[in-house]
C-alpha cells in the first residue's frame, strides 16, 4: 500500500482523547492532529517520538494533519492509522498471502450479519470450491518483548462480541476467519493480551476451538508503503486452571 504522499515528519507531544495528538513540526509550529487509533497504543506514544503525518484538503475537516507512522526509540516504524488494515489485509488476499483465503473472487466490505446486526469487515464469496467466508480485521500496534505481539492493547468489549459471533458462523455452517494486521516489522508471533482483557483471549481460543479460522500477517513500514506479507503464527498459551 502507498501511503499519502508527501508524509509530514513531526515530534509528538502528547496523545490525548483517544482522537486528538499534539506535534511539533520541524519548522517549530505546534499543531494538533486527528489520531486515528481507539486503542491505548500502548507501547506507540511515547512523547519525543518521531512520527509522520498525512494532509487532507477536504473541506469541512477540523484537523487537516491525520497521524501515520511512529518510531519507536529502537528505531522500529509502526503504522498506527487503525483505518489502513482493512485495505492492507485486502490487498494480501488479493496477493495470495494467506493461501487459505485464496481464489475468493470477490470481497464485499461492512456486511452485516443477519439476526445480530454484526458487521463484518469482509464477506469472501465466488470460490469455485470453498463456502462463503466472513473476515474479520483487527490492527495490531502492541508488541512487547522478543518479537510478541500482542491484542489488545486495552479492554475490547465489541472484539469479544465479535469473536462470539464468528463462532456462531461457524457453527451454523459457515466460514469464518480472523486476521490479526501487524503493522511493524519486528514481530515475530502474536498473543492474546490475557493480562490486558482475559475475555478477549478466552473467547478467541473458544473461537479458535469452534473452527474460526485465524491468521497473522506482519508488515513491513516505511514512509512511502505499508507491505503487509509476512506470514506470523498466532500463539495462545495454556491459561491457569482457576479454583
Amino acid at each position: 500500500m502507498d501511503l499519502p504522499q508527501p508524509l509530514i515528519p513531526a515530534v509528538l507531544q502528547q496523545r490525548y482523547k483517544r482522537f486528538l495528538a499534539d506535534v511539533a513540526l520541524e519548522d517549530g509550529r505546534m499543531v494538533t492532529c486527528h489520531c486515528p487509533n481507539t486503542g491505548s497504543m500502548m507501547g506507540c506514544r511515547e512523547p519525543g517520538s518521531r512520527v509522520w503525518l498525512s494532509h487532507s484538503d477536504r473541506p469541512g475537516r477540523k484537523y487537516a494533519l491525520t497521524w501515520e507512522l511512529v518510531e519507536l526509540g529502537d528505531g522500529v516504524m509502526v503504522g498506527i492509522h487503525t483505518g489502513r488494515a482493512n485495505p492492507l489485509v485486502r490487498e494480501a488476499v488479493a496477493k495470495g498471502h494467506i493461501p487459505a483465503l485464496a481464489d475468493y473472487q470477490r470481497m464485499k466490505p461492512e456486511v452485516r450479519l443477519a439476526d445480530t446486526g454484526t458487521r463484518f469487515d469482509f464477506l469472501l464469496t465466488d470460490h469455485p470450491r470453498e463456502p462463503d467466508c466472513y473476515l474479520e480485521v483487527k490492527n495490531v500496534t502492541a508488541a512487547v518483548e522478543k518479537g510478541i505481539a500482542l491484542f489488545p492493547d486495552a479492554v475490547s468489549s465489541r472484539g469479544k462480541r465479535h469473536l462470539d459471533h464468528l463462532a456462531e458462523v461457524v457453527r451454523g455452517g459457515t466460514r469464518a476467519a480472523l486476521v490479526f494486521c501487524v503493522q511493524r516489522n519486528d514481530v515475530t508471533e502474536v498473543r492474546p493480551a490475557d493480562a490486558i482483557d482475559p475475555a478477549y483471549g478466552r473467547a478467541l481460543r473458544a473461537a479458535m476451538a469452534a473452527g474460526v479460522e485465524v491468521y497473522a500477517l506482519g508488515a513491513t513500514v516505511g514512509v512511502g508503503t505499508i507491505t503487509l506479507e509476512r506470514p506470523l503464527p498466532v500463539v495462545c498459551p495454556a491459561l491457569p486452571e482457576t479454583a
